[in-house]
């Protein structure tokens, strides 16, 4: 496996080269990494926008080409990348994250060079991602999106449920379903249930549910030294907004941005992991929780069916009342309990999410691609 992808350039194309594009910047830097490894070029091709400055050594040097972008944000229209991407002579370019120009990008170097196009929408063809910013969304599927799908070889999908929301937004039945991987584990099994807080790591955003979250720690009957930490970034006024649903609760914190390894210490500190969202692709905070043998609780909208089957994570639901009872389960959980649980988790992780096994089935499917030499513009 390790030169499978011996002499090709795989390119990997995204609205977002720092943490403004939060999960799906972690998967761009976890694909490269998993090209490299397996004996592939990976040039990374983003717009010039966020926090680029603090977050391009995430990227192997000299890998990132950073495109300047004119007029709206939302766009993100960088008249340069087309060009770009052709002098660049990929064999394969990868799509991360739609609804912005290097969808356009994306289609218009796929018809020019005739080579293999893929796209991973990463969960933004989730209903309630199509349900907000109605009217945008329809000019970019005029605009450019319906002409990206239509040029990409096959489109990717994170799990089954996010496979049914292509073929249901773009009339494709042929994606390719592979799962993000998550870190290697790092640590060894927690002995027994730690005595730390219940963690929150991700954006902070109204998709994420974090208020119901607070709403619900409120009303849960938990121990006296129950704790509830929130880390991440967001919109200043989503932000205020948290701060302002926390008030004066001293058993709840909202303690900022945090990354690399201050981010995985809070993660193995965690009795659980929660993660209240409304839609996601497929979360990374869970499996970093798995990988570090840290049970959690999230809901539906996950999409990690296989957490619950497992018994590596809870069910909160939604609503305030419905996550209140869910914590109030989970704190009053045994040592015996939670062990089970955390076994179950390293182990879910390691059959189904292992950065080895994500890797394997990538380099198949981009060798497969590479070797077709045909786009799929149609």
């Amino acid at each position: 496996m390790s030169g499978i992808l011996s002499g090709l350039r795989i390119g990997l194309l995204t609205p977002w080269a720092s943490r403004a594009g939060g999960g799906v910047f972690e998967a761009v830097v976890l694909q490269a990494e998993m090209i490299r490894a397996c004996g592939g070029e990976a040039p990374v091709f983003a717009l010039d926008h966020g926090h680029v400055v603090e977050d391009s050594a995430r990227f192997a040097p000299g890998t990132l080409h950073l495109c300047s972008q004119r007029g709206p944000a939302v766009v993100g229209f960088a008249p340069e990348m087309v060009k770009r991407l052709v002098e660049a002579d990929l064999d394969v370019l990868h799509l991360h994250g739609i609804w912005m120009y290097p969808s356009s990008a994306g289609a218009a170097w796929a018809r020019r060079t005739n080579r293999p196009y893929i796209v991973s929408p990463h969960g933004m063809l989730d209903p309630w991602i199509t349900g907000r910013g109605r009217w945008k969304k329809a000019l970019a599927r005029l605009g450019y999106e319906r002409r990206s799908w239509r040029a990409s070889r096959c489109l990717h999908a994170l799990t089954g449920r996010e496979a049914d929301d292509i073929r249901r937004e773009t009339g494709r039945t042929d994606s390719v379903v592979i799962p993000n991987p998550g870190p290697e584990p790092v640590a060894p099994l927690p002995q027994r249930a730690p005595c730390g807080p219940v963690v929150y790591v991700g954006r902070i955003h109204p998709k994420k549910n974090l208020l119901a979250l607070v709403a619900g720690w409120k009303s849960a009957r938990l121990p006296a030294d129950a704790r509830l930490v929130l880390a991440g970034w967001g919109a200043q006024a989503d932000i205020d907004a948290l701060n302002q649903a926390i008030g004066d609760d001293t058993t709840i914190s909202y303690i900022g941005p945090i990354f690399g390894a201050d981010k995985d210490a809070l993660i193995a500190s965690a009795r659980f992991v929660v993660l209240p969202s409304r839609s996601e692709g497929l979360p990374m905070a869970m499996l970093e929780a798995w990988s570090a043998a840290i049970p959690t609780i999230m809901t539906s909208h996950c999409n990690l069916p296989e957490g619950y089957a497992a018994n590596a994570a809870l069910s909160c639901g939604l609503e305030r009342d419905d996550i209140a009872i869910t914590l109030q389960k989970a704190m009053a959980m045994q040592q015996s309990e939670w062990s089970v649980m955390s076994n179950n988790a390293r182990a879910l992780f390691a059959a189904r999410f292992s950065l080895s096994r994500i890797t394997a089935i990538w380099a198949e499917t981009y060798a497969n691609l590479a070797a077709s030499g045909v786009s799929g513009a149609r």
